[in-house]
């Protein structure tokens, strides 16, 4: 695996890929890499001849009081981690080198950049799209891969994809999930015993509804409440959000139907977690 850290040299790398003929599959990362990432790292391997994922904790989508300072970093076990896997290359830049002093130029993806996360998050999809768009820039990939748990970062990934014309497939890879029920995410590293324990409410509530909508259930409000009752089962987790949405514009639908987003996020103690499902019956 040929590890950088330069703009420059990672372009040369994915153009001499390119050259010879190769298509060129990206998975970008915060790092604390667990089998969630894996698995994109798998599907861009299976579709691609050449994989690049990239570690870059993103500093402009944290607010001033969210978790930068103490996201987890653990290069050196993801670096065996995507090495293991047959990744061809690993781009890990600096922040100077991603935002070269003085960078005032940044993403808006209006109105679904507002919804969901983007709503308890003010600012953080302009930090998540402007870096994707940087990322895309210097990587050009045919196909970038990007995890379904990660449901309103997708739809405005795509969406900026679209409106800016770029190039590129996003491929969606579908939620891994403990044993029990809870979705993978760098941030369960921050959970006590019981707060593991707790967090299993957000997947608990997912399938509730499912069974709901399963059932015959198709009023948004009906179904809200199915999760939400779930939710009160376990009175220290606070609910930030659960929606019921259209997919690819976050948008609230009043009824539900096969392929309609359930979204849900809920603060752990004082992590914060999401989840999320498409009904399909």
């Amino acid at each position: 695996m040929i590890n950088v850290t330069a703009i420059l040299e990672t372009r040369a790398n994915v153009r001499a890929a390119r050259q010879a003929g190769k298509k060129i599959g990206f998975v970008p990362t915060m790092g604390a890499l667990h089998d969630g990432h894996m698995a994109l790292v798998r599907e861009a391997k299976r579709r691609c001849d050449f994989v690049a994922a990239s570690i870059f904790v993103n500093p402009t989508q944290f607010g001033p009081n969210e978790d930068f300072a103490r996201y987890p970093r653990t290069f050196d076990a993801d670096q065996w981690k995507l090495e293991a896997e047959g990744v061809d290359l690993l781009f890990a830049p600096s922040v100077e080198e991603m935002y070269p002093a003085g960078a005032t130029t940044f993403i808006n993806v209006d109105g679904i950049g507002d919804r969901l996360d983007g709503r308890s998050r003010p600012g953080h999809f302009r930090g998540v799209a402007t870096v994707v768009a940087k990322l895309f820039h210097i990587m050009d990939p045919d196909i970038a891969f990007f995890g379904q748990k990660d449901a309103a970062q997708l739809a405005v990934i795509k969406r900026m994809v679209r409106d800016l014309m770029l190039p590129v497939e996003i491929a969606v890879v579908p939620i891994v999930r403990e044993k029990d029920g809870l979705a993978m995410s760098s941030r369960n590293t921050y959970l006590s015993p019981e707060e593991r324990r707790q967090a299993t409410v957000l997947s608990r509530a997912l399938r509730k509804v499912e069974k709901s909508y399963l059932n015959g259930e198709q009023d948004s409000a009906h179904l809200i409440s199915v999760a939400r009752k779930v939710f009160s089962e376990e009175p220290s987790v606070k609910v930030d959000y659960v929606e019921v949405i259209e997919a690819d514009t976050l948008e609230a639908v009043p009824s539900a139907k096969n392929g309609t987003l359930v979204a849900v996020a809920a603060f752990i103690g004082k992590t914060r977690l999401i989840d999320n499902l498409l009904l399909n019956a």
